[in-house]
């Protein structure tokens, strides 16, 4: 394979394929729907390493000879194993990468992952920072998982992150990016476009002045095979208010919703990324990563994975939380988010994750 194999832009899920028939990405056979619209699902292996600190292999170092100096035990996740909260383990993926000089990869947690609060970034031999593969790159994946607010019962061959692959650079400047949203909308009203599309929080109060949900301190475990199975309140409490404003506390994660319905258009990607650090103590989830058809003829919110940070902090209804950075695909796929697959948040609202029934259900 050549540099120029690919037309700039995030690789499709057919050029996808043509990876893995190029032996580009290496894996034993995929599972159904392992394959989405721009991104590959990795699947975990069949161990689990509980180490003492979360750390990166570095410059010519593999994973493997750094595992030594920070391993506590391991775990067989064969028969199903718990992630305990606040523990750091790593575990060997079932994919691995030889990608040609020009393409360069891309990891991030999957929706249902994020909106657990699971923190699972990807770590590459030699890496010196997570979630980022570089051209060329030859050799193993592993996921490095902690889970914060919820301990997680898992599985080997379970799909907590998710990569993209870039050939080349294909993001959208800011006039570019208005040209887009003047083709097709890109947010229902007024698009407040610098350095992305910036996106704000929706405080408006719903049905019982219901605005979003912070994750109780202690509950019980959650299996990540169940679906639409455990009780929002056992593992959240609601948060209301009537006055278009809530108090984040220090060291809390909430699941909130962005006032805007966003589309992201068959022809391009987004990722969610950070407004400034400056707007206040509090860090939205930033690795998110919209897929192409994404809102695209029905209206979708963004959900919000909020952590605040080390002083309460006044979160007002409209205050613009982050951006969303387009990207042009390479081409457009075959199949698109919440069209042609299983899609679990398309047209959604404030929504936990797939594992949770409807609140006031079972």
């Amino acid at each position: 394979m050549t540099d120029t194999a690919f037309a700039p832009g995030v690789l499709a899920s057919q050029q996808i394929e043509t990876l893995l028939d190029r032996r580009a990405i290496i894996a034993p056979p995929l599972a159904q729907g392992q394959i989405q619209p721009a991104s590959l699902d990795l699947r975990l292996g069949e161990t689990a390493y509980r180490v003492r600190a979360s750390f990166l292999p570095g410059h010519g170092r593999t994973l493997a000879d750094r595992l030594p100096e920070f391993e506590m035990h391991r775990v067989d996740l064969t028969p199903g194993a718990v992630l305990e909260k606040g523990c750091v383990y790593l575990v060997p993926l079932r994919e691995r990468m030889a990608l040609p000089p020009g393409l360069s990869a891309v990891a991030n947690a999957k929706s249902s992952t994020g909106r657990l609060d699971l923190l699972t970034r990807t770590v590459t031999d030699g890496g010196t920072e997570f979630d980022r593969i570089a051209p060329g790159y030859e050799g193993p994946l592993y996921a490095e998982i902690c889970p914060r607010s919820f301990s997680v019962l898992v599985r080997p061959g379970m799909r907590l992150n998710q990569m993209r692959f870039r050939s080349g650079s294909a993001t959208l400047d800011d006039a570019a990016l208005l040209d887009l949203h003047r083709q097709a909308p890109l947010v229902d009203g007024t698009p407040v476009i610098d350095d992305g599309l910036g996106f704000s929080v929706d405080l408006a109060p719903g049905p019982d002045d219901l605005v979003g949900w912070q994750a109780k301190p202690h509950t019980g475990v959650i299996d990540l095979d169940r679906l639409g199975h455990y009780r929002p309140g056992d593992f959240w409490d609601a948060v209301r208010t009537d006055r278009r404003r809530i108090i984040l506390d220090p060291g809390a994660f909430y699941i909130l919703v962005s006032r805007e319905a966003v589309s992201i258009p068959p022809t391009h990607a987004a990722e969610m990324a950070p407004y400034l650090a400056m707007v206040g103590e509090f860090r939205v989830h930033y690795a998110g990563f919209f897929d192409p058809g994404f809102g695209h003829g029905t209206p979708a919110h963004g959900v919000l994975e909020v952590r605040c940070h080390e002083a309460p902090f006044a979160l007002e209804d409209g205050q613009i939380v982050g951006r969303l950075v387009y990207e042009a695909m390479a081409e457009r796929p075959r199949h698109l988010y919440g069209q042609d697959i299983a899609s679990n948040y398309q047209g959604q609202g404030l929504k936990l994750s797939k594992h949770f029934a409807a609140p006031g259900g079972g």
